[in-house]
């Protein structure tokens, strides 16, 4: 055979040959594919924000909301990085195949109105690092299954209707920071194992209906920046002494928990910027060791403290407010606390001392 037509069957060979092998697909996994059409057909969509989704391909025909990761993975597919929904006016509810996003990272429906229980299938996606469902009407308990993610970043459930009580398994959510549970309906006991929590800074349960005792363990929990526990019922509860050892606590509000006993000393808390102990049954003198320099809300009216008020809120030169109204104080008001304090620009300090015995 001549070398010419010998090179032109074997160039014929190799189109056939490349021909004949299936492309790669470069689509989304069938799976997510599914579980988005589900969720889809749960929810409400008055505005038809997501009128994308009814064609093409989520990855490729870039659905509203729907942020993939940039390249197929070993099995060839896309896969779903985030869902970001928030402020869409949505309504409805969250199908459970939402568990099925296996790769998902983030899930935010923040600020619409999505009703209905937290699927439990969340707990599935243990790749999620940011689970975002403040701002709607979701009710029922938080599920158990969502204890078990082991790269969550953020909780937040925050403005609901979530009621019953927090699960133990939280406490084996070792890379969560920030747990915002408050205006909710959440009850029971604040588990103290979340003490054990490595990498937990903001605690907000407040506006709930929590009762039983303030866990001292809490004192434990190593990076623990802010404690905001206002407006439940831990009735005839004392606020633990081993508060006082939260060394990095910057903000501390427990008003109106209907707590009891004595004020302890934080005087240890060197970085304490907010203090907001009002609205209880607190007894006994305002403790005389000296706060915080950083610190620019003291807050501990209406409560039943007695005694004079103490040379200690005095130098401190970041004070901005001072509430000592509707207690059982005597003595005379030290013209030191308003002493050495620069209002210079827009500095101002509040003082309020009225209904006391001074």
């Amino acid at each position: 055979m001549p070398r010419a037509l010998l090179l032109i069957g074997v160039a014929l060979g190799t189109l056939c040959f490349h021909f004949l092998q299936p492309a790669t697909a470069q689509i989304t996994h069938p799976l997510e594919v599914t579980a988005l059409r589900a969720i889809h057909n749960q929810l409400i969509d008055p505005k038809n924000n997501l009128r994308t989704w009814s064609t093409g391909d989520p990855c490729t025909s870039n659905w509203t909301g729907v942020l993939c990761f940039n390249t197929t993975s070993a099995d060839g597919y896309y896969h779903v990085k985030e869902l970001e929904l928030l402020k869409l006016n949505l309504s409805g509810t969250l199908a459970p195949e939402i568990g099925q996003l296996s790769h998902l990272k983030i899930l935010d429906v923040m600020w619409n109105q999505i009703s209905g229980f937290i699927p439990k299938e969340i707990g599935n996606i243990t790749s999620l690092e940011l689970l975002l469902l403040n701002g709607n009407q979701l009710s029922g308990h938080l599920p158990e299954e969502l204890g078990y993610l082991p790269n969550l970043d953020r909780i937040q459930i925050d403005q609901n209707q979530i009621s019953g009580p927090i699960p133990h398994s939280f406490a084996f959510l070792n890379k969560t920071r920030h747990f915002h549970m408050n205006n909710n309906s959440l009850s029971g006991q604040i588990p103290g194992e979340l003490s054990r929590l490595p990498s937990l800074v903001h605690l907000l349960l407040d506006n709930n209906k929590l009762t039983g005792y303030l866990p001292p363990e809490l004192s434990m929990t190593p990076k623990l920046l802010i404690v905001q526990l206002d407006n439940n019922n831990f009735s005839g509860a004392s606020i633990p002494a081993t508060y006082g050892s939260m060394t990095k606590l910057l903000k501390l509000s427990l008003r109106n928990c209907s707590l009891q006993g004595e004020v302890p000393d934080l005087s240890g808390i060197s970085q304490l910027g907010y203090l907001d102990l009002s609205e209880n049954q607190l007894t006994g003198t305002i403790p005389t060791n000296k706060l915080s320099s950083n610190i620019t809300t003291i807050d501990l009216s209406n409560n039943f403290l007695g005694g004079p008020i103490p040379a200690n809120f005095s130098g401190l030169p970041n004070l901005q407010r001072l509430s000592l109204e509707n207690n059982h104080l005597n003595g005379s008001v030290p013209n030191t606390i308003w002493e050495n304090i620069s209002f210079t620009g827009n500095k101002t300090l509040i003082l309020n001392f009225q209904n006391n015995s001074l």
